[in-house]
């Protein structure tokens, strides 16, 4: 090999490092980015009163404090607030992964008339907003009897397109032929589903998953209007109700916010590695 031919792949190995480098750099630059609001708010949380206000200031506190989550966790519901918070985006979160599933496979997976047409009409109630149905949904629920019963916060969260959109697409991907083989076996279109299907869209029913249970438990208007006890409230209705007294207290609402916030944070890690497969799967097929 000449020193001309080893000059130039060293440098095309040193381009490559740099810019390998250079894509790293930019990426935990911008993570950094992102936590710096979650580590202020750390840091307001631990503060003491006579330091909330400095005009200088201090991201680790000199004189850190627990008092703002002892009061937190003693002088306010926020216990009963997650659990609330957490039964809603729970049972939502399953009720959406079985209903869209099924609604997903119907769609792709059998013949029968006017399928195409259902799937055009769910695709175009994207553009409906949501806010046009809150007064229509509100006066379902009350003729129900729903108000302040959790049951008329789930329904509506349910009833959205997003998870048959997503899941769409997978089923159409799956491939014929290992249905074809199942049907040959005796599977039913039932068992087909469940044995085939459903175990080998781990990943998109995982990111469907995370999706929905991250919304539900962000959703204020609607559980405002429906819950009507403070008992019932879910955490963003609370940390409001927090926030609403006549002295500002940051250091209060920071530590109010990073246990609600916390929750969803633990919840993302358990499930990223799904999510990121889901993605990775959706952009080699696409």
């Amino acid at each position: 090999m000449s020193a001309r031919t080893t000059d130039g792949l060293w440098g095309r190995i040193e381009n490559a490092s740099l810019r390998t480098a250079g894509v790293y750099v930019a990426l935990y630059g911008t993570a950094i980015l992102f936590l710096v609001p979650y580590l202020w708010m750390i840091s307001l949380s631990l503060k003491p009163r006579s330091a909330m206000f400095s005009r200088v200031p201090h991201w680790i506190p000199s004189n850190p404090t627990l008092q703002w989550y002892q009061y937190v966790l003693s002088e306010s519901p926020i216990v009963q607030w997650t659990i609330n918070t957490f039964l809603i985006a729970g049972i939502t979160t399953l009720l959406v992964l079985f209903f869209d599933s099924l609604i997903a496979f119907s769609l792709t997976r059998l013949e029968w008339p006017g399928r195409k047409f259902v799937l055009s009409v769910i695709i175009a109630s994207f553009m409906v907003p949501a806010y046009v149905n809150i007064v229509p949904l509100y006066t379902l629920v009350s003729d129900l009897g729903l108000i302040s019963n959790y049951a008329g916060v789930i329904l509506p969260l349910t009833a959205g397109p997003l998870g048959v959109f997503l899941l769409v697409q997978f089923f159409r991907d799956f491939p014929d032929e290992l249905e074809e083989a199942a049907r040959l076996d005796g599977f039913s279109t039932f068992k087909i589903y469940s044995r085939l299907m459903l175990p080998m869209m781990k990943s998109p029913l995982t990111a469907l998953a995370l999706f929905t249970f991250v919304s539900s438990w962000n959703q204020f208007l609607w559980p405002l209007i429906v819950l009507q006890s403070e008992g019932s409230y879910t955490l963003p209705i609370g940390l409001v109700t927090l926030s609403s007294s006549q002295v500002f207290q940051p250091g209060l609402m920071m530590a109010a916010t990073f246990i609600a916030s916390l929750p969803l944070f633990v919840v993302f890690l358990l499930l990223q590695d799904h999510l990121i497969n889901a993605i990775q799967i959706q952009g080699t097929k696409g």
